[in-house]
């Protein structure tokens, strides 16, 4: 057996897939296709004694060949050319993937980690039984590993803005910072590029600003962590005086090629061969949703101003 995975452009939950049964097979039995969403939270090495680091979040089974007329579908277009290019033992069916479900990410092993990486992926599996409940072999299956991403809001928000104001001990002099974004969303590889603005009424003088782009994982499974994580960062020797105003534009350009060696990482969910960048931000439309689970990727932005007294 072989399968073919395909989605549609119009909905990203629903995905179709082919299946090719060979004709070397004289009594077709049923086959039957296992969608699975797992979050590994431990190296491979590690599973001994019956003991597993992973823990499926959904799985899913259905009968895809013969088809249950009820549940029949349209097929996509990539399908239909698919069926002309395959021939008549080529069988397609579809299935629909949860929106709750969280999105494909890998966490970055370390340089002497081995086996597979930890994080959140998705799988499907492709069987013949004789009953959906039947002890399946590995040589009467197939399996697709597949990946789950988001769309970015066609329409963007407005820019980030934030401003804070530190008053001193002794003193009724303060410092203020403001600082935005040029836009509110960014891609892969795209600069991003701070306008900090600095109005020092203050006795002390900032000799230094730094400034960061952290990525943080909040890791939700049986309790929740949060680890952070800088991606790119800059320090600048640029000097406020006292009782003067500063305004500067920085730039920083987070990339994956700079962040290789950091062990837990979240990255994009990695397919076989193929490279991967960052992990996306994660898009949770209901917030107050306590039963979203895997890892949900957010950044910040951070401003740091070094100052020294006279």
């Amino acid at each position: 057996m072989t399968t073919y995975f395909t989605s549609y452009a119009n909905d990203v939950f629903s995905s179709g897939v082919s299946v090719i049964i060979s004709k070397t097979l004289f009594v077709f039995p049923p086959v039957f296709v296992t969608l699975t969403c797992a979050f590994r939270y431990g190296r491979e090495d590690l599973d001994v004694l019956g003991l597993s680091f992973r823990k499926d979040l959904y799985i899913y089974t259905f009968q895809a060949y013969p088809l249950i007329p009820e549940e029949s579908k349209p097929n996509s277009r990539l399908q239909e050319r698919l069926l002309k290019k395959l021939g008549q033992n080529a069988y397609p069916f579809h299935f629909s993937i949860p929106q709750n479900l969280p999105c494909s990410v890998t966490l970055q092993p370390g340089p002497e980690d081995t086996g597979k990486a930890c994080g959140v992926d998705f799988e499907i599996r492709a069987f013949c039984a004789k009953t959906m409940e039947e002890k399946n072999h590995k040589r009467n299956s197939v399996r697709l590993v597949i990946r789950k991403v988001q769309y970015a809001p066609e329409k963007p928000g407005p820019q980030p803005m934030v401003e804070t104001t530190r008053s001193f001990l002794m003193s009724d002099r303060s410092l203020h910072l403001e600082a935005s974004l040029d836009k509110e969303l960014y891609y892969h590889g795209e600069p991003i590029s701070v306008n900090v603005h600095v109005t020092n009424n203050s006795t002390k003088t900032v000799k230094r600003v730094k400034i960061s782009v952290r990525q943080y994982a909040d890791i939700c499974l049986f309790s929740t962590a949060q680890y952070k994580c800088p991606v790119a960062q800059i320090e600048a020797d640029d000097q406020v005086a006292s009782s003067s105003t500063f305004c500067k534009v920085y730039t920083l350009t987070p990339t994956l090629n700079n962040n290789r060696e950091k062990r837990g990482l979240a990255l994009d969910g990695k397919l076989k061969h193929e490279d991967t960048n960052l992990a996306s931000s994660t898009i949770v439309k209901d917030v107050s949703n306590k039963e979203v689970l895997g890892v949900l990727v957010s950044y910040r932005v951070k401003i740091k101003l070094v100052s020294v007294t006279h």
